[in-house]
């Protein structure tokens, strides 16, 4: 009996000693990084829309000040890579895809972070995005969103990334691995 307990007792020792702690992974903003090593760069032009702005171009002010005049979007689809709308003075988020030789360099996205901006609400969710990256949550969850960043034309909303499916003046749509998450503006 006495040498079962010390068998027992040693397997004890050597399972306990055995297991190490391990770190868990930090989570990633951005699900599609190939290579943990690398940091990624947000390549985001940020500024406000231009009053040169028309149908098929964009005319940028950056936040350095620079005016930038490009494209919208492939020549026969101005209207989908524009998320939220166009007004001069609004607040905008735009990757751009370079030109080679004499071709423009276009706006392959548009996010107008003024219309992005405001309550919004689904059956299980309300929150607020407000300036400087803050979100207000009104329901009481277990983990609340607390900040949002446009991250490479991706909505970052805490660890969350999400595609902006559509951005109206009432509507958001958001999307990701999980599916398509709509919300309605709140007032």
């Amino acid at each position: 009996m006495k040498r079962l307990i010390y068998i027992f007792a040693a397997m004890l020792i050597l399972g306990v000693s055995g297991c190490k702690e391990q770190k868990k992974p930090t989570p990633k903003l951005w699900n599609d990084l190939e290579d943990d090593s690398v940091e990624m760069e947000d390549t985001t032009l940020y500024g406000v829309c231009g009053d040169g702005t028309a149908m098929h171009s964009l005319e940028l002010i950056t936040n350095q000040g620079d005016t930038l005049t490009m494209g919208l979007g492939e020549e026969d689809d101005t209207i989908s890579c524009v998320k939220g709308g166009l007004s001069v003075g609004d607040r905008l988020a735009v990757i751009v895809r370079k030109g080679t030789g004499d071709e423009w360099d276009r706006a392959s996205l548009v996010v107008n972070l003024t219309t992005l901006l405001g309550k919004w609400s689904a059956l299980d969710k309300t929150f607020e995005l407000q300036e400087g990256g803050v979100v207000v949550s009104t329901v009481v969850e277990p983990h609340p969103l607390t900040e949002w960043k446009i991250f490479n034309g991706h909505l970052v909303l805490s660890t969350d990334t999400f595609d902006i499916y559509e951005l109206g003046a009432d509507s958001l749509y958001l999307e990701n691995k999980k599916g398509i998450f709509a919300y309605k503006r709140m007032k």
